[in-house]
């Protein structure tokens, strides 16, 4: 009965780590804090903008635990509106709202950056056109200057990585480098104490195209609330 119990347990054991951690549990709407959403993809709104189907399920994933405040620019009084920014694959940023950026996560902000050097985000707008989120991450020296280098990926296509202890499907990843970050092994995120601040960096934003990427993609938005209460605690 002992090594009965015994196995029983180490299979329990072993369950446990293959299922990796809990979801979150929704907030209620009274808990619920600010959080910032900077993004070119369509997550508020479809591409036509209609009334109709607006809301992706990555917004209705981060509305179970914020009160979600979409910003149209990086500037003083934009970043004034709250203390957690989601980036989400953001348009690139004039030089003085960078700079108000990098201020005012030192100040104390905290900000999750998905900085995609390959988008795979399907789009019906043709090239060019302004509405259409950019081809990569439009970097204008802020990851530079926050220690870090994003490089392309070597191959393209679907690939399993890790987010907030999360397995998750991504698209195309790239690769962050840098000595100033912690930086998991996989290469797909980037944990960065700057002042008072953090700032967490993931080299993907095709993640959040949950319809595009299927099942395999079940626990991507867990990982991404999981990496902002992260930045919450920190």
């Amino acid at each position: 009965m002992l090594a009965l119990a015994s196995i029983a347990i180490a299979g329990a054991t072993l369950w446990g780590i293959a299922a990796g951690p809990e979801p979150l549990p929704p907030r209620a709407p009274a808990d619920r804090p600010t959080l910032l959403l900077l993004t070119s993809l369509p997550l508020v709104f479809g591409e036509d903008f209609s009334l109709q189907g607006n809301g992706s399920p990555a917004l209705k994933a981060l509305q179970t635990r914020y009160r979600v405040v979409p910003i149209s620019v990086a500037d003083p009084a934009e970043l004034a509106k709250g203390r957690l920014l989601l980036m989400a694959h953001p348009l690139a940023q004039p030089a003085e709202d960078l700079v108000a950026l990098d201020q005012w996560v030192r100040r104390g902000g905290r900000v999750m950056l998905l900085a995609d050097p390959a988008l795979e985000w399907p789009s019906t707008r043709p090239l060019g056109d302004l509405l259409r989120p950019p081809p990569m991450f439009m970097d204008t020296g802020l990851l530079a200057h926050w220690g870090l280098r994003l490089d392309a990926p070597d191959e393209r296509g679907p690939k399993v990585a890790k987010l907030g202890g999360f397995a998750i499907m991504t698209n195309s990843p790239g690769q962050l480098y840098g000595g100033r970050c912690t930086i998991s092994s996989d290469r797909l995120v980037a944990h960065c104490p700057l002042g008072k601040g953090k700032a967490t960096i993931v080299a993907d934003a095709d993640l959040l195209d949950i319809p595009e990427l299927g099942a395999k993609a079940d626990h991507n938005l867990d990982g991404v609330l999981q990496e902002l209460a992260d930045l919450e605690r920190s």
